[in-house]
Order: C-alpha cells, then structure tokens, then sequence
C-alpha cells in the first residue's frame, strides 16, 4: 500500500518550493492541531518540481528561508503555502473547514434579541440560505467575521462576549478556584472577609451555557452566578 501524499507549494521572490505531505495532517497542522512535522512530512526533501524529483539548492532554501532545517522551511510552506489536492480531498478538507467556522460562530455568537447561543444547526442553514462559501486557505477567525455579516440578514446574529461574575461560598471556594480560572479570561478576582471566592471571568456568549454546567459542577451548585453580555 502506498502511503497518501500531496505536495505542498510556497512561492517566493521568482522562486517555487515544494515538500510532500500527508493531507489530513497537514490540514491539521495548518490549523493549529500540535502535530510533530515530522508527521506530516512524507520524505525529507525540499523540491523545486516535485512530481520530477527536483530539488532546490541549498543556497535557494537559505536565501528564502534564512535556514536549510527541513522542520522549518517545511513550517513556512505549510502555515503560507496551498496544498495541491485532489477534488476529493479537497471536498472533504473543505468540510471540516466549514464545521470548524460553524462550531467557532456557535461558541462566539449570539441571538441579539434574546442574548443567548444560537445552535450550529441554524447558523449551518443560515449559511446555506446565504450561498456562504469557504475558502480553505484563510484562518477560522478571519472567515467567521464576514460569514456572521453574510448570514445577519437571514438570522439575528452578533458576536459578543460574557462577563461572568461568580461568588463562591468559602466551603467549595478554596477546591474550586483553579478550576474556575481555567474556564475564561479572569478579569478580576477577590478573596472576600468571610472566606468567599468573587470572580470575574470574561467568555465568548455563545459559550455560556457549557461554562454555567461547569461553574455548577465544579462549586457544586452553590455558587451565586451573574451574566452581563457585551
């Protein structure tokens, strides 16, 4: 069996470089995943012509990249360059692009009407409505912004933020607190005279409703628990 590749193209300054990869991985990679590269890899060579077996000259790499280590000239090509794909693999990178700009929208966004999340069900139909495309090659974040305006005239939708405010009483106060600051952004945060925890803890909106089961799990349900949403 063969193993799965596709080649991965930068361009610079007149100059072509190409590696060869593993598609899924590299799509991972590109995204953010923590992925060794040399996972994604698929050999060690850096080619001018690939599908010819021409590889670029040392001096080349050196004058773009200002190194030869593989690792990262192979890091620049994947994080700036395209993936030459298949229709196929390209249908389906493009699919989980899409899901991950869904779920990012769902976590990040609310119904401005009524302040709370909108589930990705309707922001996936809304961007149907709107003929919304996705371009695989740009970040989640860039393309959620202009998918949110796309969609705003099929659904109400705003990206906005929560402020959640928390008061621990002192019996869970002191066992919850670590675990308190991991769920956001803590914007401020006090030990109160009689023992209690007051926290301050800033979140995407669309992201209160698992954050609130956690703030319950985690104080055991004694926690006294305020929402402003910005």
């Amino acid at each position: 069996m063969t193993h799965e590749y596709v080649i991965a193209r930068y361009e610079k300054g007149g100059h072509k470089f190409e590696i060869l990869v593993d598609p899924d991985k590299a799509f991972k990679y590109r995204e953010g995943e923590k992925i060794p590269i040399d996972d994604v890899l698929v050999g060690d060579y850096i080619y001018k012509d690939a599908r010819k077996g021409d590889r670029a000259s040392p001096e080349e790499v050196k004058k773009v990249f200002g190194t030869t280590d593989i690792k990262k000239v192979a890091d620049t090509i994947l994080r700036k360059g395209e993936l030459q794909l298949t229709t196929a693999q390209r249908r389906k990178l493009l699919e989980a692009k899409r899901r991950l700009i869904i779920n990012y929208i769902a976590r990040s966004a609310i119904d401005p009407r009524t302040k709370t999340p909108i589930p990705p069900q309707r922001i996936e139909k809304a961007m149907e409505e709107a003929k919304v495309a996705v371009d695989l090659y740009k970040s989640v974040e860039e393309q959620a912004a202009k998918i949110v305006k796309a969609i705003a005239r099929h659904l109400p939708i705003k990206i906005a933020r929560a402020l959640i405010t928390v008061r621990v009483p002192p019996t869970v106060a002191g066992r919850a607190y670590s675990e308190l600051r991991r769920l956001g952004e803590v914007k401020n945060e006090r030990w109160l005279n009689d023992g209690s925890l007051l926290i301050e803890i800033e979140i995407p909106a669309g992201m209160q409703g698992e954050v609130m089961d956690s703030i319950s799990r985690t104080t055991r349900g004694m926690a006294e628990v305020k929402v402003k949403v910005m």
